[in-house]
């Protein structure tokens, strides 16, 4: 299987693929303010009191308010104000298998004030004694290309999904089955096929007490129905067939794009569209993309097996490329930085510590928002489009020649104020 600080928004394989890998994914992190939210309905530990819980459905989901340690309203951006350096930290499946993964990035979040992305992998709810309530579109039923989990998995992902909500994370979707090649590959769906994917990973989550049987567990506390308005597909593909379907369903955004650039995103088919991203290889005249499991593809060519004794090495590297990508960023046009990861031991879980040190390096930086993809396209949505519009005249590792204020003060006049590149 292949499995997010926060501050507030106030104020501010190989080709394309063989240089930058190719998107894996597998079984499944994320944030917590201070103190409680009151006007959630959070008590001093995080949870809903009892008598704000309004169950849905079978009770597997529930209505406990607003969510807890959430920023500030968003506000446009001054007349002249260099715009924060968003990074978000999204996790592909967020699965917890027994590795203890799930729960150290909730802690790493939390010590960070840091929010994330968890793209839930529907089928983590599922028991695979009820696999064959899965009619995955194109493949046999029942069929998955990643394992469903054992019964105290899921119960284990079940505490950390809720847990991550509670802490201020987004729970989004990485869909089911993880359909990556053959005739049933994601990247051959229609829209309606993505339709009947999607509303399968809802049901999963939206009724996994029918599915288990169990009556013991607390309740998920959120409505997953208004929670969900972003995913990324299984391998980066069929982004172009999902578009049109997540639209009509009222998604705001989708982060399922490969080939991503460390530019300020726009919007695709009328969604904000968020890619992995290209950032510097140390030690390579290529780029890598920003997921562990392409470093992984680039270091071991998708291999896991022996070579620890370059462990060390992949680790430092892994890293910095992270780090390298959040530096041209932060000094220069400040484009959002994506990172994707998967809760996996892959090489020793030397991506695990690489993407740890990789956050731990960028919190607390002026200026610096780790936050999750809906909190940042909460921000997007209020800024002046003719802002945005001038952002997106930096190229990669180019700041404003004259300095953010001239850049946006000139915002709407129709001039561009691109220039010097650092990189």
């Amino acid at each position: 299987m292949r499995h997010m600080s926060r501050r507030s928004l106030l104020g501010a394989g190989m080709g394309a693929a063989a240089a930058m890998g190719i998107a894996g994914c597998s079984t499944g992190h994320a944030s917590q303010g201070s103190g409680a939210d009151k006007a959630s309905g959070g008590n001093s530990n995080g949870r809903p009191a009892s008598k704000d819980v309004r169950l849905i459905g079978d009770g597997s989901t529930s209505d406990t308010g607003k969510q807890p340690h959430q920023p500030g309203a968003p506000v446009p951006l001054e007349p002249g104000q260099t715009p924060p350096q968003f990074v978000v930290f999204s996790w592909d499946g967020a699965g917890e298998v027994g590795n203890g993964l799930f729960p150290r990035f909730l802690e790493l979040a939390k010590d960070h004030g840091a929010a994330m992305t968890f793209f839930l992998s529907g089928l983590y709810l599922l028991p695979e004694s009820k696999k064959t309530l899965y009619r995955p579109p194109n493949n046999p039923v029942g069929s998955s290309d990643i394992g469903y989990l054992t019964d105290d998995h899921i119960k284990d992902t079940l505490k950390n999904v809720r847990q991550a909500w509670l802490d201020g994370h987004e729970i989004g979707t990485h869909f089911n089955g993880h359909f990556c090649g053959g005739a049933g590959t994601v990247g051959n769906w229609t829209p309606e096929q993505w339709r009947n994917e999607i509303d399968q990973a809802v049901s999963f989550v939206t009724q996994w007490r029918t599915n288990t049987g169990w009556t013991d567990l607390d309740p998920l506390p959120f409505d997953y129905h208004k929670e969900l308005v972003g995913g990324r597909t299984p391998c980066l593909l069929g982004q172009e067939n999902l578009l049109p379907t997540a639209r009509k369903l009222g998604w705001r955004y989708d982060a399922s794009s490969p080939g991503g650039t460390q530019v300020w995103p726009d919007k695709l088919g009328g969604m904000w569209n968020f890619p992995l991203q290209a950032v510097p290889f140390p030690g390579h005249s290529f780029e890598v993309l920003s997921m562990d499991y392409n470093m992984l593809a680039n270091q071991s060519k998708n291999s896991t097996n022996g070579m620890t004794s370059r462990y060390p090495e992949w680790r430092k590297q892994a890293a910095e490329a992270y780090l390298a990508g959040f530096n041209r960023a932060y000094e220069t046009n400040r484009a959002p930085f994506f990172i994707g990861n998967h809760f996996e031991q892959w090489n020793g879980g030397i991506y695990m510590d690489a993407v740890e040190e990789a956050l731990k390096g960028m919190a607390g930086k002026k200026d610096v928002r780790l936050v999750s993809f809906r909190q940042f396209t909460d921000w997007l949505d209020v800024q002046d489009p003719a802002v945005l519009d001038q952002f997106r005249t930096l190229g990669v590792g180019q700041a404003p020649a004259r300095g953010w204020n001239a850049l946006t003060k000139t915002a709407g006049a129709g001039t561009s104020d691109s220039a010097s590149t650092r990189r």
